[in-house]
C-alpha cells in the first residue's frame, strides 16, 4: 500500500515538475550558444513584467539570467503562471529618486485624472463616464458626470503619488470648488 501511494505522489509530482525539467534539460543542451536570454524574453508576453529594485527572490532572478536562447522562452511561458508572486509584483510607478536632480516625481496619471481639494480629499470622476455613451440612457449619462470623493485609503495613496507642488493651495478666479477646498461642519 505504501508502495502505490508513493507511486501516486510520483505520478502527481512529475506532471506539475515536467515544465521545470524541460525547461533545465533545454538549458543544458543550449549552453554551447552561449546567447542571452534577454531576446528571448522580448517577446509579447513579458513586455508589461517590470524588474523590481529589490527582488523577493534573487536567486531566481540571476538564475533566470543565466539562462540561454531556445526553445526556453516558449517553455518559461507555459511555467510562468507556476510562480506567480514572483513573477507578477504590484507595480506603482513613483520615482523615488530621479537621475536629474534625486528628487521624487509625481505620477503624472494621478494629476490628469483626479482632482485634489485643500482638505485634502480627492475627487474623480465615475467609471466610464466617457465610454459608450450612445447605448446608455440620459439619466444614467448625467449620473455618470458626476464627481465622486475617493475614500481614505484611495486618498492617501495619492497624496503618496503626488509631490508637495501639488498638495498647495490654489487660488482660482471664479473657481467652481472653492466651497469645498475647506471642510466644515465635519468631524475628522
Amino acid at each position: 500500500m505504501a508502495a502505490s501511494m508513493f507511486v501516486g505522489t510520483v505520478r502527481a509530482a512529475s506532471g506539475i515538475l515536467r515544465p521545470l525539467n524541460i525547461l533545465a534539460s533545454s538549458t543544458y543542451w543550449n549552453c554551447a550558444k552561449n546567447a542571452c536570454l534577454n531576446s528571448a524574453l522580448r517577446t509579447i508576453h513579458f513586455r508589461h513584467i517590470q524588474t523590481p529594485v529589490v527582488s523577493a527572490a534573487p536567486g531566481l532572478v540571476t538564475s533566470l539570467r543565466n539562462l540561454t536562447c531556445g526553445h526556453t522562452a516558449a517553455v518559461f511561458n507555459r511555467v510562468a503562471p507556476l510562480a506567480p508572486s514572483i513573477l507578477k509584483l504590484p507595480v506603482r510607478t513613483v520615482t523615488y529618486c530621479s537621475t536629474r536632480k534625486g528628487k521624487r516625481k509625481t505620477v503624472k496619471a494621478v494629476i490628469y485624472r483626479f482632482l485634489r481639494l485643500h482638505s485634502g480629499l480627492w475627487l474623480r470622476r465615475k467609471a466610464g463616464y466617457k465610454k459608450k455613451l450612445w447605448k446608455k440612457s440620459t439619466a444614467r449619462k448625467k449620473s455618470l458626470r458626476e464627481f465622486v470623493f475617493c475614500n481614505k485609503t484611495q486618498s492617501k495613496l495619492l497624496d503618496k503619488m503626488t509631490t508637495s507642488f501639488w498638495k498647495r493651495r490654489n487660488w482660482y478666479a471664479d473657481d467652481p470648488y472653492q466651497k469645498y477646498h475647506d471642510r466644515t461642519n465635519l468631524k475628522v
